[in-house]
């Protein structure tokens, strides 16, 4: 039940005010006239009610359709009315605060409002908020408290999930690093939170920030030079469109020491298209471009340093070469001395083992040293693996039989499959992994050397053998330069080295080399290629290339009127010069040159051609990323782009696919093809 003490204060009662007589029939009937006005116009005002309440009687009049809008009937009226049982239909938790705001009502007089949930007849409860003043009489005690109530649920719903987000981000903002900023034209002001001070070094304390200078101009202030002139015209062009403004830039802190701010920002206009407000962030990135400054370094030495190993290897290896020829030549000339006895010729027998054991370091060393610094040459064509292992077979045969090892060669019926590789480079290859089942094997052993294709299409050739095996801890370090994973001290001759470029000219030749091995069991070796199936070279990947049958073998007539214009993206000279020789046979073709991508993209954009063939392996930007690069720019997104490389593997003409290629062309270049899809593409 409420009970208040009403508050006196010196405010006249209504009816006094209205001169009402004391026999009340003129107040009653203006009263009556007067509900019976409110009830029409608010009774079918759901959500809406009016309350006036009589402190005197402790009764509450309601009227409107506020509590049948809560499902209640004309029976509950008489609980609702009464004041002292009002409070059972607040929610529990509002409770306390409405007899509050009612005594705070009492006390001070004047219109308050206030809100509370209410309970629903059929549970639930909603936000309602009143609106009420207090009537008093003569002696300054209230009398009547009257007023309006409605439904505010759907606003108060709407501020709490305003608070939940409000919360929600500035917990965001508190637990990460980014200051914030927004500059508005309607107010001319530009906000800087204080964690775009503290990236500085600055706390909100410091004069800089609050002696009441242009903040604005104080940071420009600050900006590196340099980067001032990037930061306003990356703005200048956000404003236009033509790109987000995300920018970072160097600024001077509170302890004159550089550091980076990462800046991105989104700009909203009006609908004349004029700017009204700008808002972004700020990011220190200074111990991130510390850290960039340190790998960059460490690469460069890196470089410098492996540049300056295989540059050494390789004017040692050369060195080596000239003294070592002296004597393997002076050795085979005493060979053919037949004054010398059989021991002397045991002696140049060991002279001329041991030199051709040394040239062939050499070698390998050399070979190396040419793999890492990127300078070993590839000659690619169609090769028949299975002449290859004859001849391999035949050099080692020998020596297998020598220890009594078995060597079986089983081509399996595959003795015309071909693939494409360099053919030098290939027999060395298998050449080394052959010797090494040989040498790495028990005397009295096997060796065999299978050929099959996979699931997958590929050329696989494999090499087991029956010897000791190589144990888990050592397979990690099988393809280290010098390690011979415990073979130094033995009767064995070997650098470390044959697997490792074993590995790389696989790598360097489109193919894969995998092993297996079982300590005291043995080990395999293989090699995979795509397989060579007959087409020309450009079809080796066919998967996306011209059909066979529509490319012939004789050079097609250029069926192209008119002047065409031709890029050809290539670093290499001789691939140059040989396309410039094909196409000086058709007048009409007008072909440039570009020797690095860049340089490719800025003709691309400034010539416009017809038509642009390029290669993959280029410096600086492979041919994937160049394409990307053209297909992405609106000036040159049209212009249709062929492949013209030596990576003949399917992942990489399923890549160039991937990335725009309109063909995906091999090397050598075939010219039949080639015209073929200029005739398409030009015609």
């Amino acid at each position: 039940m409420f009970w208040f003490k009403r508050q006196k204060t010196a405010k006249p009662l209504a009816s006094e005010k209205l001169g009402i007589g004391g026999d009340g029939t003129i107040a009653s009937s203006k009263m009556l006239q007067s509900v019976e006005r409110h009830e029409r116009i608010f009774k079918g005002g759901h959500g809406y009610g009016f309350l006036d309440w009589e402190l005197d009687t402790s009764v509450m009049v309601w009227n409107g359709g506020f509590w049948a809008y809560l499902g209640y009937g004309d029976s509950d009226m008489v609980f609702i009315s009464d004041s002292g049982r009002f409070l059972e239909y607040v929610h529990q938790d509002d409770r306390e605060r409405v007899s509050e705001d009612i005594r705070a009502l009492l006390r001070s007089g004047g219109p308050q409002s206030f809100s509370f949930r209410i309970r629903k007849k059929r549970g639930g409860y909603i936000w309602t908020e009143v609106r009420v003043d207090a009537v008093r009489n003569d002696q300054g005690w209230v009398k009547y408290i009257s007023g309006i109530l409605f439904d505010v649920t759907k606003l108060k719903q709407t501020e709490q999930a305003l608070l939940v987000s409000e919360a929600r981000h500035a917990r965001i903002l508190q637990s990460s690093n980014d200051g914030i900023w927004e500059w508005s034209a309607e107010h001319g002001s530009f906000h800087f939170s204080n964690r775009c001070w503290e990236h500085l070094g600055y706390s909100d304390d410091d004069d800089l920030v609050n002696q009441g200078i242009d903040r604005v101009q104080a940071w420009r202030e600050r900006i590196h030079p340099d980067d001032l002139i990037l930061f306003d015209q990356c703005l200048r062009d956000h404003i236009h469109g033509k790109c987000p403004f995300d920018v970072e830039y160097r600024i001077r802190g509170k302890d004159e020491k550089w550091r980076w701010i990462r800046a991105r920002g989104q700009t909203s206009f009006n609908d004349k298209g004029k700017p009204v407000r700008m808002s972004g962030t700020n990011m220190n990135i200074t111990e991130l471009k510390s850290a960039e400054a340190r790998v960059v370094k460490a690469k460069e030495a890196a470089e410098k340093a492996n540049q300056a190993k295989s540059e050494f290897l390789s004017n040692m290896s050369h060195e080596l070469r000239t003294p070592l020829n002296a004597i393997l030549g002076f050795a085979q000339l005493f060979d053919l001395d037949r004054s010398l006895n059989e021991t002397q010729h045991l002696n140049i027998l060991e002279i001329k083992r041991a030199g051709e054991h040394l040239l062939q370091l050499v070698g390998d060393v050399l070979d190396l040293a040419k793999i890492e610094a990127g300078r070993m040459g590839l000659s690619m064509e169609p090769v028949a693996p299975s002449r290859l292992l004859r001849e391999v077979d035949s050099l080692l045969r020998s020596q297998a039989d020598f220890r009594h090892i078995q060597l079986r060669l089983n081509l399996n019926g595959l003795d015309d499959v071909t693939v494409v590789a360099d053919a030098v480079r290939l027999k060395q290859v298998l050449l080394n992994l052959v010797s090494n089942a040989v040498k790495y094997n028990r005397d009295g052993g096997k060796v065999e050397i299978d050929c099959r294709k996979t699931d997958a299409g590929l050329f696989q050739i494999a090499v087991r053998d029956t010897g000791v095996g190589i144990s888990q801890e050592l397979q990690q370090h099988l393809f280290q330069p010098f390690n011979r994973l415990g073979a130094e001290g033995s009767a064995i001759e070997g650098s470390g080295v044959g697997l490792v470029i074993t590995k790389q000219l696989v790598k360097k030749m489109g193919g894969v080399l995998g092993f297996r091995s079982e300590e005291g069991y043995g080990s395999t070796f293989w090699v995979e290629f795509p397989e060579y199936t007959g087409q020309s070279i450009d079809e080796v990947a066919n998967s996306y290339l011209r059909p066979a049958s529509s490319i012939s073998q004789e050079i097609p007539e250029l069926e192209v009127s008119g002047n065409k214009r031709i890029l050809y993206v290539e670093d290499n000279p001789p691939n140059q010069r040989l396309m410039e020789q094909l196409l000086a046979r058709y007048p009409n073709l007008e072909l440039t040159v570009a020797d690095e991508p860049l340089r490719g993209i800025f003709l691309a954009r400034t010539t416009q051609p017809d038509l642009v063939i390029m290669d993959i392996n280029l410096p600086g930007m492979d041919g994937f990323e160049a394409v990307s690069i053209l297909k992405q720019d609106e000036a040159t997104s049209a212009i249709p782009v062929i492949a013209l490389t030596a990576n003949a593997m399917a992942q990489d003409v399923e890549k160039g696919k991937a990335f725009g290629f309109v063909y995906y062309l091999t090397k050598p270049v075939n010219l039949a093809a080639l015209i073929d899809v200029f005739n398409e593409l030009l015609g």
